[in-house]
């Protein structure tokens, strides 16, 4: 097959665009900024789903749903939230359509306008907290652990497959706690999680930071977040965790009798991540010829091809796979026998490089005669021809070797594109000639804050945790500076 794929160094967004396309991740809807993800985009996602569905159940969540509409009166009881939000709303003004009197087609009802308008939801604290004022009575009702996954909505103007879209799919967890201390360790607990996901599963490695005044969630006190670095020296948002205080449970009235005696406000965090992740497994891993997908999230992680001449080669081989593809099967291996006789061999092989399945294997009639099979591995395109009794042990130490291979190679990228500045000058070069991520002192003003990004479109990815603090001076304002934070331009 012809992959027809631009060059990554010749035109990146393109590139990505393609790919996706391409891959057979997703298309372009009809209505405008949604997407169509497709079985193999959402195979991706369902793998992402399952082992992130674990970690929140290992740390004691359980799920639940929340309605996919919410009265508008509901985002005004917290200022900063609707201030937030406001111009990234879809509003439901009416529940009833009817046919047109030139016979045309349907029009909307004017009689049938809602009395209050519904937001489709852009997120889903307010709903939430509305419910938890039901559900929280003591604090024998804490802590309450409740994660969702769903589709919420937020107007954008430009958008992009999978980045940035109009509707997307995510999960939001949402806590209520009985302290502070409670709040801010679930808060920190979370993007420890999501830490742990991005490396271990996307192979992907992350700083893990907090989020400045300017950039934190509309109602949060904090926002803490994992950022990861594209190879177009772009940085992307990969996950938030939010410490709302009692900001949600003030809006709502949300008390509980506490231990004492006495009424409090719970205190609450929420958190997620969204398909924007595929986004970025996209970016961080594949090159010219296609995906490249981290074994622990393939939908297909070894693929086997036959090379014949006729019907009897292919029993003859199928014979031969079979007790290779059971043993893989039982590892919880996922495995394709591809015996499709509409393609040549080498345009499967084009077809599974183009969507990154980590190990491909290939028999024909000299590996039946001498009892031998040909491994490939797509993150290296080394092969090697074994024996067949050997393959299901070398493939389970290929995917382990491309998982920690492909995560390796990112993180000596990121290393390569992080550097420091300590001027503005010095700033700005590094941004044009290298981008990356770039460490500087900032003298913690948001008025400074958006100045250098006004100028630079460069913003403050985070303020690092576990950072020492070390004196200097802010590389635009020259103001005294205790910490350094991260720039980068940013999807």
């Amino acid at each position: 097959m012809s992959k027809g794929l631009p060059k990554r160094s010749e035109d990146y967004s393109a590139w990505y665009n393609e790919l996706v396309k391409k891959a057979d991740l997703a298309e372009n809807s009809p209505v405008r900024g949604s997407m169509v993800i497709k079985p193999y985009g959402f195979s991706i996602w369902e793998k992402m789903q399952s082992a992130l569905d674990k970690m929140f159940k290992d740390t004691g969540h359980t799920n639940a749903y929340f309605p996919l509409f919410i009265p508008k009166s509901y985002l005004s009881k917290e200022a900063d939230h609707v201030e937030g939000f406001a111009k990234e709303c879809a509003i439901v003004t009416h529940y009833r359509l009817k046919n047109s009197e030139d016979g045309r087609g349907v029009i909307v009802d004017p009689d049938a306008k809602l009395e209050e308008e519904l937001i489709v939801r852009p997120t889903s604290e307010t709903v939430i907290w509305s419910t938890y004022r039901n559900w929280i009575q003591s604090y024998r009702d804490l802590p309450l652990l409740i994660n969702q996954w769903a589709n919420v909505v937020r107007w954008e103007m430009r958008t992009r497959l999978f980045l940035r879209t109009a509707e997307f799919l995510w999960q939001e967890g949402h806590t209520a706690h009985e302290s502070k201390q409670e709040a801010e360790e679930e808060t920190i607990r979370m993007l420890n999680v999501y830490a742990e996901f991005a490396e271990n599963f996307m192979a992907l490695p992350v700083l893990k930071g907090i989020k400045t005044e300017n950039e934190r969630f509309a109602g949060a006190v904090d926002t803490y977040c994992i950022e990861a670095l594209m190879q177009d020296g772009k940085a992307l948002q990969a996950g938030t965790s939010h410490f709302l205080g009692q900001n949600f449970a003030k809006a709502f009235d949300v008390k509980f009798a506490n231990k004492e005696g006495g009424m409090d406000f719970v205190w609450g965090t929420s958190w997620g991540v969204s398909t924007r992740l595929i986004g970025g497994l996209i970016m961080a891993h594949s090159d010219d010829n296609g995906l490249v997908l981290p074994p622990k999230l393939a939908p297909i992680q070894v693929v086997i091809v036959p090379i014949i001449k006729g019907s009897d080669q292919l029993q003859q081989i199928a014979e031969k796979v079979e007790p290779i593809i059971k043993n893989l099967r039982e590892k919880n291996i996922t495995v394709k026998f591809d015996d499709r006789d509409t393609h040549k061999p080498g345009w499967k092989f084009a077809e599974y490089e183009l969507k990154g399945v980590p190990v491909r294997l290939a028999m024909g009639p000299r590996d039946l005669e001498n009892g031998t099979i040909e491994i490939a591995r797509r993150d290296t395109f080394e092969k090697q021809v074994l024996p067949i009794e050997e393959a299901v042990s070398k493939i389970e130490e290929l995917l382990k070797d491309i998982q920690e291979n492909i995560f390796t190679k990112a993180s000596q990228f990121r290393n390569e594109m992080t550097s420091e500045a300590s001027s503005f000058e010095e700033f700005e070069e590094l941004l044009e000639t290298k981008g990356g991520f770039i460490k500087a002192h900032w003298d913690g003003t948001t008025e400074t804050e958006e100045r250098i990004k006004d100028k630079t479109k460069a913003t403050i990815r985070c303020i690092l945790l576990d950072e020492p603090e070390e004196n200097g001076s802010c590389i635009f304002s020259g103001k005294p500076s205790k910490r350094k934070v991260v720039f980068a331009r940013a999807y």
